[in-house]
């Protein structure tokens, strides 16, 4: 079963580097890019994904507060972060507004890939 993917990033070199790197597994398809987290809340109702991707820090809507809405309003979508914010007070807000996993950019290609594929969820530091 391939799993739809919605990528999230106020950066398009990052968005751009994703997809390319994403596309490495056959088990994923990016269905879709958003550049804050209102776009990534309304993509998510429009087209279904089942795993967010999702940055933490962009303009409109910040990653925590787009998690808490797509979570509430979709309990069964994952949503996975991969922010540049590798520290204790991020994890833990991101924890509660219902992430799945954590992840810090750089993070190997298949620790990521798992991640979104569910099979580990990354959240505390040195797993």
């Amino acid at each position: 079963m391939t799993l739809k993917v919605l990528l999230v990033d106020d950066v398009d070199e990052v968005r751009r580097d994703l997809r390319t790197l994403l596309s490495l597994s056959s088990d994923l398809e990016i269905v879709g890019e958003a550049a804050d987290g209102s776009e990534a809340i309304r993509l998510t109702e429009s087209l279904q994904p089942d795993v967010v991707l999702m940055d933490l820090e962009m303009p409109v809507m910040d990653g925590y507060e787009s998690t808490r809405l797509i979570k509430t309003r979709f309990p069964s979508r994952r949503v996975v972060v991969l922010t540049v914010h590798d520290y204790d007070a991020a994890r833990q807000r991101a924890k509660q507004s219902g992430i799945d996993a954590f992840l810090v950019k750089g993070a190997p290609v298949e620790q990521l890939i798992q991640a979104i594929l569910g099979e580990c969820d990354f959240i505390e530091r040195n797993q």
